[in-house]
């Protein structure tokens, strides 16, 4: 066995294995088509709203339904904030549970680099809007926490217009710094956004969790008990006064990675949250996220002296500021630090350069800092108009700069992606990670 000063420095955005590769092309695949969505719903959300029928949009979104006595007499749009997005978290803890427990990221080393640039990616930008508001009252402060998500279907739909062969070891990054940050969202959401606590319903949600956790961990696939669980879970962390996508997280949480724990670790094979994630995510990109957008996104701007007002305002331009400016600064950074104080170097073939592209794209923040702007400032306020306002142009902004930057070095992307094609021993795995998986296995 080399000793540890023999072996090779940590590569930071290296390709990784090929199976954990393929899984990442595929969800990102997913992904991009329910950015296109997500996008679809956006727009027509704005036109509506600022057509002359405007209020038919503001009558759809406020319609309530919803059983009364349980408390869920719900608008449309809120259902879609606290019901379908739930959804999407659920996906989200299946992904960052899979990520640590079967993925790649189960090696700390490798793990410290995302892990870290995410943290720095939402402490900076919530710093920098925090500064902006400083002194200005109003309960502007609230807000603090709406620039610091990624919304990676966004990102994604931003790198498919474009189409750009970005390295698969930028995509997992892309991907894992998303995840993460949207667990320290809800995190956020649940500590800082919670303003009438509950005990009796939070402790009560504990027994459907734990017979839903009770019956994953038996391999139970039955819909009609599993679900029925899930709502039930949902329900009373509703009525806890914590937001309710908060249970979407914990039941992905319990969601078993691998066939069994007792036949080999990750090696084992796929379990339950694969073959939820590949069920699921469907309706999370396809549904869930789009028709939030269309609720969420509908902003009447007013022309030009109310686009105007809403930009002027420290709220908007904090969080402009914050998207833009901190969450490069943030991610790069971090990244740029933490390689630096673990020695660790760049792929091949890449440069600093490729990690701003990719940190731009993290200032792309829609879904999540929507949903935490409706809990800062409350649906339908000046205020949450504005926040709109300033989510759109943000992440409007890091995204053209993302997409220019990404575009610039496509060239050296699409001869990374050839040497990543090629399968000289037609084995059906390419060499490039065969001789990957040689130097990991040399330097045990």
């Amino acid at each position: 066995m080399p000793s540890p000063s023999d072996r090779r420095p940590v590569r930071a955005f290296a390709r990784g294995s090929f199976a954990e590769a393929t899984r990442v092309t595929e969800v990102l695949r997913k992904e991009t088509v329910g950015g296109a969505l997500l996008l679809v719903g956006t727009v027509i959300a704005l036109v509506w709203i600022n057509s002359p029928v405007g209020d038919s949009y503001t009558a759809l979104r406020d319609f309530e339904v919803g059983p009364a006595s349980l408390h869920l007499d719900l608008s449309l749009g809120t259902w879609a904030a606290d019901g379908l997005l739930a959804i999407f978290f659920f996906v989200v803890g299946l992904e960052l549970k899979r990520e640590f427990v079967a993925g790649d990221l189960r090696d700390p080393a490798r793990a410290a680099l995302p892990i870290l640039a995410a943290l720095g990616g939402v402490a900076v930008p919530a710093v920098i809007y925090v500064l902006v508001n400083l002194g200005t009252g109003g309960g502007a402060l609230n807000g603090w926490a709406i620039p610091t998500a990624t919304d990676i279907a966004f990102a994604l739909a931003i790198l498919a217009i474009i189409s750009t062969h970005l390295p698969t070891g930028l995509r997992t990054f892309l991907l894992t710094l998303a995840v993460v940050d949207d667990l320290v969202a809800v995190t956020i959401i649940a500590i800082f956004y919670t303003a009438d606590l509950q005990l009796l319903p939070l402790a009560g949600a504990l027994v459907p969790l734990g017979l839903f956790a009770l019956a994953v961990q038996r391999r139970i696939r039955s819909w009609w008990l599993l679900l029925p669980l899930a709502a039930a879970t949902w329900v009373l962390v509703h009525e806890s006064g914590v937001h309710a996508t908060v249970a979407g997280v914990l039941l992905g949480f319990t969601v078993p990675v691998i066939r069994s724990a007792a036949a080999g670790g990750p090696d084992a094979g796929p379990g339950l949250a694969e073959h939820f994630e590949h069920r699921i995510r469907p309706i999370s990109a396809g549904l869930a996220v789009p028709v939030f957008a269309f609720f969420a996104a509908g902003v009447e701007i007013g022309g030009l002296s109310g686009l105007t007002e809403s930009l002027t305002d420290p709220i908007a331009l904090g969080i402009i500021a914050g998207l833009v400016l901190g969450k490069p600064i943030g991610i790069l950074g971090t990244a740029w630090l933490t390689a630096r104080f673990t020695h660790a170097t760049l792929d091949d073939e890449l440069t600093w350069l490729d990690v701003l592209g990719v940190s731009l794209l993290g200032g792309i923040g829609f879904t999540v800092s929507l949903l935490i702007g409706d809990l800062a400032f409350g649906a339908g306020s000046t205020a949450d108009d504005h926040v709109k306002v300033g989510i759109l142009t943000g992440s409007l902004v890091a995204g053209l700069l993302a997409a220019v930057l990404v575009k610039s070095r496509d060239r050296v992307y699409e001869q990374m992606a050839a040497d990543e094609a090629i399968d000289a021993d037609d084995d059906g795995i390419p060499d490039v990670y065969q001789r990957e998986q040689e130097d990991r296995d040399a330097d045990r």
